[in-house]
C-alpha cells in the first residue's frame, strides 16, 4: 500500500521542523475558514448517551441541501469517512481521477484494488468509454477549478448508462448551488460529499454526509456500522445547517476576504491562478524556497510538488492580515517571488 498523503495543518510538524513554539505560527496552509460556526454549551446528556439516528439530522441535511424526494442523505464522520468506504462498495474496477486532486481518493481506491486512471478535465471526455467510476472535486482541490453542472451530468449519464458512478466531493462548496449537483441526487450512480469541515470551520468535529439514492446510503450505512458520529457531534451539525442567516453572512464575508487575499498575493508578485472563497493556489517553480522562506518567519502555507504550486488560506484577524502583508515583503520571499515575474 502506498503511504498516506500528507495534508496542511500538520502544526505540530512544523513547529518541531522550524523550531517555532506552537502559539508563534501563522497557519495558511488548510484553506478551512478561520472564522468558524459559534459552537454552543452542549447539554450534558449528550456526553452520557449513545447516539441515535432517529434524532432528525437526516430531516435536517436533507433541507439544507435541498435534496429531491427520491434522494437521501447519511451523515458520516466528516467526507473522508465516505471517500474511504465508497471503494469497498464496488468490485475492483477502472476509477478516473483528477489531477492534481485531493489525493486521498487515489489512495483509497488503489489500496482495495482498483486501477487508478489519471485525468484532467481536457482529456476527460475521450477517457469516459474505459472508465467505470470518475472522481470530481467541485471546486477542485488545491485547483479551484469548476466544472458547470451540465458538463458533470453528462459524465454522469454516460457512466450510468453502463452501471458507473460519479462521485462529486463537494467538500469546498459553501451556499453557491448553482455549483453544486445536490439536487440531481435522484439520479442512480450520482453520489455527492458535503463537510462542515471548510465552509463552517469545523474541521475538528468530523462531520460531513452523503447524499445519493436510497439504497446506496443503505449500503454505506450498513458498512460504516452504528455510530458512525457521536452525539455531540450530531447536535453540532443539525445546529451548523440550521443557521441559514451566518451561513449567508459567512459566504458574503469569505468572499470578500478572499479577493483581498488574491489582490494581495498578486501586488506582492504570486498571482494566483485559482482557487475557492477559503483559499488561493499559485503555480511558481520557486514554490518550495518561497514556503520555506515563510516557514522560517513562523508562516506555513501548503506545498504541491506536481506541479510546483502553493496553496494560501484566509487569515482570521486584521493582525494576522498585516503579518501575512510583511511576510511578503521579506527580502528572501520577495526576491524568490520576483524570479516568477521575469520570466513571465
Amino acid at each position: 500500500m502506498s503511504e498516506r498523503p500528507v495534508h496542511g495543518g500538520r502544526l505540530n510538524t512544523a513547529a518541531r521542523q522550524w523550531g517555532i513554539p506552537l502559539d508563534e505560527w501563522l497557519d495558511l496552509s488548510t484553506g478551512i475558514n478561520p472564522v468558524s460556526w459559534p459552537v454552543p454549551p452542549l447539554p450534558l446528556a449528550l456526553w452520557q448517551r449513545l447516539p441515535e439516528d432517529d434524532d432528525g439530522l437526516r430531516d435536517v441535511i436533507r433541507r439544507w441541501a435541498s435534496l429531491p424526494d427520491d434522494a437521501d442523505s447519511l451523515p458520516v464522520a466528516g467526507s473522508q469517512a465516505a471517500i474511504q468506504a465508497l471503494p469497498r462498495l464496488r468490485r475492483p474496477c477502472r476509477v478516473g481521477i483528477p489531477v492534481p486532486g485531493y489525493e486521498e481518493h487515489a489512495h483509497c481506491w488503489a489500496a482495495v484494488g482498483h486501477e487508478v486512471v489519471p485525468f484532467t478535465t481536457n482529456t476527460l471526455e475521450q477517457q469516459l468509454d474505459q472508465l467505470d467510476v470518475v472522481i470530481w472535486i467541485q471546486p477542485n482541490n488545491p485547483t479551484g477549478e469548476v466544472v458547470p453542472p451540465q458538463r458533470l451530468l453528462h459524465w454522469h449519464k454516460h457512466l450510468a448508462e453502463l452501471g458507473g458512478w460519479l462521485i462529486v466531493d463537494e467538500a469546498f462548496v459553501s451556499s453557491h448551488a448553482s455549483q453544486s449537483l445536490a439536487a440531481h441526487t435522484h439520479l442512480p450512480g450520482l453520489i455527492i460529499l458535503r463537510s462542515l469541515g471548510k465552509f463552517f470551520g469545523l474541521a475538528g468535529v468530523r462531520a460531513g454526509a452523503v447524499l445519493a439514492r436510497p439504497e446506496l446510503c443503505q449500503q454505506l450505512d450498513q458498512l460504516l456500522g452504528p455510530w458512525c458520529l457521536s452525539g455531540p457531534t450530531r447536535y453540532i451539525m443539525a445546529r451548523a445547517l440550521e443557521d441559514e442567516r451566518w451561513q449567508v453572512q459567512t459566504d458574503q464575508a469569505l468572499q470578500l476576504a478572499s479577493a483581498r487575499l488574491h489582490d494581495l498575493l498578486g501586488s506582492h508578485g504570486l498571482p494566483p491562478a485559482g482557487g475557492t472563497s477559503l483559499f488561493r493556489y499559485i503555480r511558481h517553480e520557486q514554490a518550495a524556497p518561497i514556503a520555506n522562506a515563510l516557514a522560517r518567519l513562523g508562516i506555513l502555507v501548503r506545498l504541491f510538488e506536481a506541479p510546483l504550486a502553493l496553496r494560501f488560506g484566509l487569515p482570521a484577524t486584521e493582525s494576522q492580515w498585516q503579518r501575512l502583508a510583511m511576510g511578503l515583503i521579506h527580502p528572501e520571499v520577495r526576491k524568490l517571488s520576483q524570479v516568477f515575474q521575469r520570466q513571465t
